[in-house]
């Protein structure tokens, strides 16, 4: 949430509200102090270690992506307002599949001692366990009906509250996770879950409050 509403000002000079800041601030704060407690600090250290910036690197590196990846797709929709969600899914999963077609079948061929990915070891290994396969094949459909949802709701709502739907289920279902398992939640937890809850009610406030401000100009 963050990271898009950064690359967004940023890189596009998107405009949000101190209120807005507020809410995403609660939301990612409440999110991630629980992520944190939930987290022993030995844990933490044993992950950590012994690249922890080159792991921190990378993950900063992925959110400026991500960011970056839904500010330029609210600005395609706002410059281009006849691009529909499929047109976008589209884009995505075509490049992406360029990029990994390169990646896992090329690549190995150029260097005999190509230490990533190799599709041709995924195919072989499929052909040995057909069970594999069609487990792959429901899980690429269950994504691209997902997909469906994450891209309507950016072309929609904007990839601010993609983010925070997403964010919002993830949370969720850590939460759900933990309660079912038998691991009790300490206050210092349930503090970042008012935290998430009272981001999100606010933000469901503001929105209300300026439909009904528009609704009564009209």
């Amino acid at each position: 949430m963050i990271p898009v509403m950064l690359m967004g000002t940023l890189l596009y000079g998107v405009k949000y509200t101190l209120p807005e800041y507020f809410c995403t601030f609660l939301v990612a704060g409440g999110v991630s102090s629980f992520a944190l407690l939930k987290t022993s600090s030995k844990t933490i250290k044993k992950l950590a270690n012994p690249n922890a910036p080159l792991g921190y690197g990378l993950c900063f590196l992925n959110l400026a992506f991500d960011g970056y990846t839904n500010s330029t797709q609210d600005l395609i929709k706002s410059r281009y307002p006849k691009t529909n969600p499929w047109d976008i899914m589209l884009g995505m999963n075509l490049w992406g599949t360029i990029y990994n077609t390169v990646i896992m079948f090329v690549a190995p061929l150029l260097f005999s001692n190509w230490p990533y990915a190799n599709g041709f070891e995924a195919v072989s290994f499929c052909r040995e366990n057909p069970e594999v396969a069609w487990d792959i094949l429901m899980f690429c459909l269950c994504g691209a009906v997902g997909q469906n949802f994450i891209f309507l709701t950016i072309s929609r709502f904007g990839s601010l509250t993609n983010t925070t739907i997403t964010t919002t289920r993830k949370f969720m279902s850590i939460v759900i996770s933990s309660v079912i398992s038998g691991n009790p939640l300490s206050m210092e937890q349930w503090g970042s879950v008012v935290m998430v809850f009272s981001g999100l009610s606010l933000q469901i406030y503001l929105k209300w409050k300026r439909k009904k401000g528009r609704d009564h100009k009209e």
